[in-house]
């Protein structure tokens, strides 16, 4: 089930170099050209194939969970626990890969407070979280990390992820914790091997930028670290899609330096340039609604992005193109596609295809 795992040379330096892993993604992930509408003339953009990994296990996070859930065998662990939104790709995957290796999940899910929880829909990622028997418990929504004010202490998510652990523990279970994304040292070699992966399709001599979604941030934490180590001329960007300032999103990306030992040799902001144009709101992002622009992509080039994660980045990157295009270092651009098509499937996104003309072409022939 587990095999050694033989880190890229360039990589050596680093710490938690993970010792195995177990073989969850497919990969290595198709590259091709991206014909997406209204991007302005002269640029060329393609499309890193994430999406692609698996079936249930598509998406970022089953390159994360090859090595995640390694370390949790390792250590004897017997369940899981992560969180996250009430549709979590992390979380549904985490799930499916649980059960494909006989561990227990147990997930955290944040459920909008305007929700009844026992009228929460089936649908989506977390339908395929439930078929896979995951214990769910539905939580208010709070942030990761706990905080203190004037009135006492607030717990966060991750307080009450250790307080179940704590639980299990007492009963005789060992968990295993998976932060927001499977942002961790260990999580973030998923995106090391996969900078390597793309290097042997030739991405370093064949475009100038790389774009990525940034929400935990370990996935484009771990792309501009490859980047840095390995010599790369790549301009490595994230769109920043969670409500985080940017000096908030660059310190993500320091932590995840300091955690590796590269925080003596690189700093956050010149390895990795994001943005928050899609919480900032341009131009572009003002004019177009993100539900357009998702029906405006698949109906126009047969691309389903997840509407949480990436289809917010590509509205960010094509308003960056139009508005800063001088952000960019050429005109050979990459787009990572690392969210995966389920959260697609709800009747949120079903309810809006009936009032699009490309997707309510639908005619009944009585005869």
């Amino acid at each position: 089930m587990q095999e050694p795992y033989v880190a890229p040379e360039w990589s050596l330096g680093l710490t938690h170099i993970p010792i195995s892993y177990i073989k969850l993604a497919q990969r290595p992930t198709p590259i091709h050209a991206w014909n997406l509408p209204d991007i302005p003339a002269g640029y060329h953009v393609s499309i890193k194939r994430d999406d692609m990994t698996g079936s249930t296990l598509g998406g970022s996070k089953a390159r994360k969970l090859e090595f995640l859930l390694a370390e949790a065998i390792r250590q004897n662990c017997d369940c899981v626990i992560t969180g996250g939104g009430l549709q979590s790709n992390f979380c549904r995957a985490a799930a499916v890969a649980c059960r494909q290796l006989g561990l227990e999940c147990h997930v955290l899910l944040r459920c909008p407070g305007d929700k009844n929880p026992l009228q929460v829909q089936c649908d989506g990622n977390l339908l395929l979280s439930r078929l896979v028997g995951a214990h769910i418990v539905l939580v208010t929504p709070a942030p990761y990390e706990g905080k203190q004010t004037e009135s006492g202490y607030i717990p966060g998510l991750k307080d009450k992820m250790e307080s179940l652990a704590s639980e299990l523990r007492s009963i005789g279970r060992k968990p295993y914790l998976m932060p927001l994304g499977g942002s961790s040292p260990t999580g973030l070699w998923g995106y090391i091997e996969a900078f390597r992966e793309m290097m042997d399709q030739g991405v370093c001599e064949n475009f100038d930028d790389l774009i990525v979604t940034m929400g935990s941030g370990g996935t484009p934490s771990a792309l501009a670290i490859a980047n840095y180590l390995t010599g790369s001329k790549l301009r490595i960007h994230a769109v920043l899609i969670v409500d985080k300032t940017l000096d908030e999103a660059y310190e993500l990306v320091d932590k995840e330096l300091r955690h590796v030992g590269l925080a003596g040799g690189a700093k956050a902001r010149d390895i990795i340039n994001i943005t928050n144009s899609y919480i900032g709101g341009g131009v572009l992002i003002k004019s177009i609604s993100t539900t357009e622009q998702l029906i405006t992509i698949s109906g126009s080039t047969g691309i389903f992005l997840d509407p949480t994660y990436t289809n917010k980045a590509a509205k960010g990157m094509l308003n960056e193109l139009v508005e800063n295009p001088s952000r960019f270092k050429g005109k050979r651009i990459l787009f990572m596609n690392t969210g995966a098509a389920f959260g697609l499937y709800n009747q949120r996104i079903s309810k809006l295809t009936e009032q699009h003309e490309l997707t309510s072409r639908m005619t009944f022939d009585a005869t």
